[in-house]
């Protein structure tokens, strides 16, 4: 039996290949494979479900394969199955063969149609790969996917503006769910000095034991757990990013925005419950935040004037009430509520259109104008109150200014980093730090203040390259050399093999070559090649956008080149009260792949500068 579950895996793989291989105008056949795709991995994961609940459900758990092993460091692909996996894998498969069948007709005729059902097929690989996951590592290769396959679906209509300005708003937020996740791997390395799998954290004595003995490195990486968690579910403060990713296709928005991908936090939290449930406090922590996002949310919603934001805030609000069970330890409650909640959010965003046409006609004949009969305290209480929630608690507001707007201040202030200054001052300097590094005379301390500051240069390149707004060349370029002087600051911090920041490099210097050769080659055949603006070059030059996209997510470091594991590793040569460093490294990164994305979307997509063709209003 347990030797199935990479079938989970293999069926999604097969179909997206076979969609890929089918020419884009053969509607027939795109949503054949699709939906037959999702039809046999209903009808296995059905079967399967049944088998293995009457066999006595037994828990599952299989170690497929080691991608990398070295000295105290495995990264190894580990699969896992209990009733978490089976619910979430059936409700999965249900959904995604709806959506298909329904899309078939829905998006007929639709230029994207080729790219819509490989983006499905594409997102639901990712899914299976989180829901089936075994380990940290695992799971995160299935949260990038599925953070990738969200971009693409939110910005599907890349011709127009806003849906390509919330898809990069989307990217951003999830970005940091991204480090999260890594930082919360980070520090279990440390805690467990392995990879740990999910198997073992169900013992409970021994997690107990090791809880308690380092309480304060297990509430850092629970911490992280409901960062990680709470910006995928669209939990309080990071709850406006959800309607905003309402501007893809319906079928798109169903599946990913109301049933499955907005439900991974809490199988997320589900999956480390194990670990997370002997602290009392963080517990606490968990509940008042599901809580508060339920009360917020649902004033939200309640004042809405579009019928997909009015389901996005309604589908938070429920998602509060499952944090709040989950923190309860109410596995089967939430587990319930996530079906049902799921499936009804899918129902209503799929007739959505014809309810909308009712209503409008309705309200012209019918709709009068409701009577306030409260008065005094009581009516200025929800007067402010509806005030705040029709502008959403100016969460966008205040996350743009103290989240994103100190960093690119920061940014500003290195304008001195240029063309000449990166040449003739920091290649010196860097060549002067290698130079250092190999002759190794220097005492502990100043190795570590040394890797301190040259993490802060990286940082600095970081956020020069995302204030850039001239070059994409030097732009890009600043990305890879900060992963350059990340490399070198972890290498003061601690002596490792050679190899470790071979892998981690590797990916960055071929996505560099492929990348600069990409924007060469654009900047030769076009006039307009800058940041200033949105110039959607995909429309002559979709196979250059499919490429240099490739290279901005290998610079960035999804797993599509050895610098996913890379980073993995170079996160744990970084000690566990090396907080400062530590942040460096994360800030790095974060800004490292907005920066990448931000040059792909002002290139490539957006409305095309060349008017001869219909071109889209900014506003649509």
């Amino acid at each position: 039996m347990i030797n199935i579950l990479p079938i989970f895996l293999i069926i999604p793989f097969l179909g997206l290949l076979g969609s890929l291989l089918v020419h884009r105008r053969n509607e027939a056949l795109h949503s054949r494979v699709a939906f037959g795709t999702a039809g046999i991995q209903n009808i296995t994961s059905i079967t399967f479900t049944l088998y293995w609940g009457f066999s006595g459900g037994e828990v599952l758990n299989i170690k497929e394969f080691v991608i990398y092993s070295a000295p105290e460091y495995e990264f190894f692909v580990d699969f896992y199955f209990d009733r978490v996996t089976a619910v979430f894998l059936v409700v999965g498969s249900v959904l995604t063969f709806l959506i298909t069948l329904y899309s078939r007709y829905y998006l007929h005729r639709e230029e994207g149609y080729k790219r819509f059902f490989n983006t499905i097929l594409f997102f639901y690989l990712g899914y299976n790969i989180i829901i089936l996951s075994g380990n940290f590592e695992t799971l995160f290769i299935g949260w990038e996917v599925l953070g990738l396959s969200s971009f693409l679906l939110i910005a599907f209509y890349r011709d127009r503006y806003l849906p390509v300005r919330n898809a990069y708003k989307v990217f951003s937020v999830y970005r940091l769910s991204d480090i999260a996740m890594i930082l919360a791997m980070w520090m279990s390395h440390h805690l467990w000095h392995h990879n740990v799998t999910f198997l073992e954290l169900n013992n409970y004595d021994l997690v107990d034991a090791e809880v308690h003995s380092h309480y304060g490195m297990s509430l850092f990486i629970s911490i992280m757990i409901l960062i990680s968690a709470s910006v995928k579910s669209a939990q309080f403060p990071f709850s406006s990013w959800l309607p905003r990713a309402m501007e893809g296709p319906t079928p798109s928005s169903a599946i990913f925005y109301s049933s499955l991908s907005v439900h991974i936090g809490i199988f997320f939290l589900l999956r480390t419950f194990p670990f997370w449930e002997h602290l009392d406090v963080f517990r606490w922590v968990v509940g008042i935040a599901g809580f508060g996002t339920s009360i917020i949310a649902t004033f939200i919603g309640n004042v809405q004037s579009t019928v997909k934001s009015q389901i996005a805030y309604s589908s938070i609000a429920q998602i509060g009430l499952i944090f709040i069970e989950v923190a309860l330890g109410l596995e089967v409650v939430a587990l319930i509520h996530f079906s049902g909640n799921a499936f009804l959010r899918t129902y209503q965003l799929l007739v959505s259109p014809s309810t909308v046409t009712y209503l409008i006609r309705e309200q012209f004949y019918t709709s009068l104008p409701k009577e306030t009969k409260r008065t005094g305290f009581l009516r200025k209480l929800f007067n402010s109150i509806y005030v705040f929630s029709v502008k959403e608690w100016n969460l966008d507001t205040y996350q743009f200014r103290f989240l994103w707007n100190p960093f690119k201040k920061l940014g500003k202030t290195c304008n001195f980093l240029n063309s000449k200054s990166t040449g003739f001052i920091l290649g010196p300097a860097f060549l002067f730090a290698c130079f250092v590094l190999i002759e190794g005379s220097m005492t502990e301390d100043t190795l570590h203040l040394f890797s301190n500051v040259l993490a802060m240069i990286a940082v600095l390149h970081s956020l020069r390259s995302f204030i850039e707004r001239k070059s994409p060349i030097y732009s890009f370029s600043l990305v890879a050399f900060s992963h350059l002087w990340i490399a070198l600051a972890v290498s003061f911090n601690e002596h490792f093999s050679y190899s470790h920041t071979l892998i981690y490099l590797s990916g960055v210097a071929v996505s560099l070559v492929v990348g600069l050769a990409v924007l060469i080659k654009l900047r030769k055949s076009e006039s307009h090649v800058d940041l200033n603006g949105f110039y959607g070059h995909v429309y002559e030059h979709k196979s250059l956008a499919f490429i240099f996209l490739l290279s901005c997510l290998g610079l960035a470091g999804f797993p599509v080149t050895p610098t996913f594991l890379g980073e993995d590793l170079i996160f744990s040569h970084i000690h566990e009260d090396q907080i400062w460093l530590t942040l460096l490294v994360a800030l790095s990164a974060i800004f490292s792949g907005l920066s990448t994305i931000r040059i792909y979307i002002r290139l490539f997509l957006g409305p095309h500068t060349k008017s001869y063709h219909p071109v889209a209003h900014r506003s649509s």
